[in-house]
């Protein structure tokens, strides 16, 4: 069941207007992006998966670096995983690394880069934002993304929470499929500057149109709870994620003995057994019993 507010703004949108004001405000606005400036599908990718659960400064400052090591699929897929991992120290979240690395592989096997919906789809770890974005930014087809920007926007537009089949559905009605390329970076723009979890309606070029400002931004928030929008993380310090992490980083420098492992990653034996085995698992650590290194 979803959550919906009522009030004076009316639901049914009049899109062409909406569309209109958003896009009036976001192309003066538009953040300065360095992949924004590429149409490379690769270039894309990388970006798009860099970003998964990594604030946007951050992966400004390494996309570049990337990419001058590994310019193209076939060059990421002749490369071994550990090269890979190396160059993503830091970004956190290895698993995306690997499947950047798969999808490298998968593309090299095509001969060619995907350009289809379903084609983005059939690469490792490309979910349905990442091939959306792909479509739009690198192929400037008529695509609609939907990432936690712009659901928490959609949200609190129609004064609902979404489930992922609406939060699309409204998105594929709103795009323009003439200037699909800049409306999802201005719609994204909004959600990010704007429209975040603790909004600044007072600047907001549709206020007029959100049905939940509109209703006096009752409780519940609908950007709260809805698909793709997302919640607070779960505390780092001490987390697993954290361990894992500090594995990794180390393996870096080198093999490790693993009877090291534990004091590499701060916890107990017992803990980095676990952990450990669980990195060899994944593929993201190699491990013969005695000594631990990048694949």
């Amino acid at each position: 069941m979803t959550a919906r507010t009522s009030g004076p703004a009316d639901p049914a949108l009049n899109m062409a207007d909406l569309v209109g004001r958003v896009l009036a405000w976001g192309v003066p606005r538009m953040r300065d992006l360095p992949w924004r400036q590429s149409r490379d599908p690769w270039g894309i990718l990388v970006a798009e998966v860099m970003a998964q659960q990594t604030q946007v400064d951050r992966v400004v400052q390494r996309w570049d670096r990337f990419l001058e090591r590994f310019p193209t699929p076939a060059a990421c897929a002749a490369a071994p995983l550990g090269d890979i991992l190396r160059e993503w120290q830091g970004l956190g979240y290895p698993r995306r690394a690997r499947h950047l690395h798969e999808s490298a592989n998968r593309v090299v096997e095509l001969g060619v880069f995907p350009s289809t919906l379903d084609g983005l789809l059939s690469l490792p770890g490309v979910g349905q934002y990442t091939a959306r974005a792909v479509l739009a930014f690198a192929f400037e087809s008529p695509a609609a993304v939907v990432d936690t920007n712009i659901a928490r926007v959609l949200a609190r537009t129609v004064g609902e929470r979404l489930t992922a089949k609406r939060a699309q559905s409204i998105a594929d009605e709103l795009c323009p499929p003439e200037d699909s390329w800049v409306w999802n970076q201005v719609i994204m723009d909004l959600g990010a500057v704007l429209c975040r979890p603790a909004p600044r309606c007072a600047e907001c070029p549709i206020q007029q149109q959100c049905v939940w400002t509109a209703s006096g931004q009752p409780d519940p928030d609908p950007a709260i709870g809805t698909a793709g929008v997302s919640g607070k993380q779960a505390r780092f310090e001490g987390s697993d994620r954290q361990a894992r992490g500090r594995l990794m980083a180390r393996l870096v420098a080198g093999p490790l003995s693993a009877a090291e492992a534990a004091a590499a990653m701060q916890v107990d034996a017992e803990r980095a057994e676990r952990l450990v085995s669980a990195l060899v698992a994944e593929g993201l650590v190699v491990g013969n019993g005695e000594s631990l290194r990048l694949p």
